[in-house]
């Protein structure tokens, strides 16, 4: 499956409905975003499903170095504002089974000229809306010969009381919770994102996306809906699983954390709540349901040269550029998921190439998230769970073929690695983990990573036409080098 990342860069706004006669209207901006394609062996893990940041594909031989490029078909970053980022595509190759995913990567957009376009459209509506309603009113009255028959509420929306448990009352307690991130690189490329309250320490977690521009040397700040804006800093990012704590310089001693759900309980049909700042319109909340669990999902930071993968939740709630990095709520909410990535046509919603919602978003569940923002926040850096042997990521149905070759001319079997231990070799293809069916490397890739290291697991493989099957204690590696 291919999906899209958001980028970072500031996407396009929508163009505006056609205006009254007589009414302004504003022209908007476009931009494309170009793809990444994946790459092969990887000693880790892998391929998935992938999300887009742009339309379009590429393929690549593998590489050497660490880690190996994004496989085909990778779906889109969901979240960042600045820009969408898409994959689309699994790549052909071999590829590390501890890895994550390609994606396609968007182009960088000024992110003044983005804020412009969205200004534009929404004056040139609001100034139609002024004008169809003056109209309205002017004939009402005109043609109002008798007593009225309308009857006026004694109350606004604004002084209805919100039960609890409602989308509402859901929504009025989780956005003071939630940021907008602005990031930018030393030379000021970059875009937004979102970001929610982890702790009362000041640590805000989002998509590694959202912040890499910022990552060495650039300018990162949290704005909350209440007009608060702070400086912060990267305390430490996951590439591969796409994850990164950020901390408030100069936090406010009244800092509520969202209470975090857990992912394993949810249901497909249960309803969701998503929160974010798509292109740049912050404290936007949309709601779906869980359209499906355990989806393989691999995108791209946009850089072109790394994956990430997810075993994601699924959600029709609308997710697009700039909510990556953003809560997905439950009806409680309770958080049960990072938005990040969404699967997208090959051309971009609006007339300008940019991915937008089709219904198709992915989320990192909030289990596998809560203990990579824990890692990084006790050490800085990530530790991942691996089994020792570099799987191909070419879109396949069978499973996930361990390569006859390794990394950069490597052994394929890590040499006392926990495959090796369990008895695999080169040319077996793994079909499931524990009860999880792998069809393809990245779906390997993505199921190893919801697993901690030391976790025993059942491997179920075949060999020469037979079915087989071992126990495998995973390994670990640490960081993303």
């Amino acid at each position: 499956m291919s999906t899209e990342n958001e980028g970072t860069a500031v996407p396009p706004a929508p163009s505006a409905p056609p205006p009254p006669a007589d009414a302004p209207a504003a022209s908007a901006p476009q931009g494309a975003h170009p793809g990444s394609a994946p790459a092969a062996g990887d000693p880790y893990g892998t391929p998935v499903p992938q999300a887009h940041h742009d339309p379009g594909e590429s393929t690549s031989a593998p590489d050497p170095s660490w880690p190996p490029p994004p496989p085909p078909s990778t779906p889109a970053y969901g979240g960042d504002g600045g820009a969408g980022h898409g994959a689309a595509g699994q790549g052909g190759g071999g590829w590390g089974a501890g890895w994550g995913a390609a994606h396609q990567q968007p182009a960088p957009k000024n992110g003044r000229g983005r804020g412009g376009l969205v200004t534009a459209v929404l004056v040139a509506a609001l100034v139609a809306g002024g004008l169809g309603g003056g109209l309205g009113y002017t004939l009402a009255r005109e043609n109002d010969s008798g007593g009225s028959t309308t009857v006026s509420a004694g109350t606004t929306g604004g002084n209805v009381k919100r039960d609890p448990g409602t989308i509402a009352a859901v929504a009025a307690a989780a956005l003071p919770s939630t940021v907008t991130i602005e990031a930018a690189s030393s030379s000021g490329e970059g875009g937004t994102g979102t970001g929610f309250v982890f702790d009362k320490q000041g640590h805000i977690v989002t998509n590694n996306h959202v912040v890499a521009d910022a990552v060495d040397g650039g300018n990162l700040s949290a704005t909350f809906p209440d007009g608060k804006k702070y400086e912060a800093e990267v305390v430490g990012n996951a590439q591969g699983y796409d994850v990164a704590v950020i901390k408030l310089k100069n936090a406010p001693s009244d800092l509520k954390p969202l209470t975090l759900g857990n992912s394993d309980d949810v249901a497909v049909g249960d309803s969701t709540i998503a929160i974010g700042a798509p292109f740049g319109l912050s404290n936007t909340v949309t709601t779906g349901i869980i359209s499906a669990k355990n989806r393989p999902v691999a995108s791209s930071d946009g850089s072109g040269d790394k994956a990430s993968y997810m075993s994601a939740l699924q959600t029709d709630a609308s997710i697009n550029p700039g909510n990556s990095g953003g809560p997905l709520l439950d009806a409680q909410g309770n958080v049960i998921g990072i938005n990040s990535a969404i699967q997208s046509t090959s051309n971009g919603g609006f007339g300008t190439g940019q991915a937008g919602s089709i219904g198709l978003g992915f989320a990192i569940p909030i289990n596998q998230a809560k203990y990579v923002a824990q890692e990084l926040i006790e050490n800085g850096k990530p530790v991942y769970a691996k089994i020792g042997a570099s799987v191909s990521l070419e879109d396949t149905t069978n499973g996930a073929k361990i390569t006859e070759q390794g990394v950069g001319g490597t052994e394929p079997v890590d040499p006392g690695g926990p495959a090796d231990k369990a008895g695999l070799r080169p040319g077996d293809v793994i079909t499931k983990l524990d009860d999880r069916v792998i069809d393809s490397g990245p779906t390997l890739i993505g199921e190893i990573w919801t697993h901690k290291p030391g976790d025993e697991v059942t491997i179920t493989y075949e060999r020469g036409g037979k079915e087989r099957t071992t126990e495998l204690t995973l390994g670990s590696r640490v960081g993303d080098s």
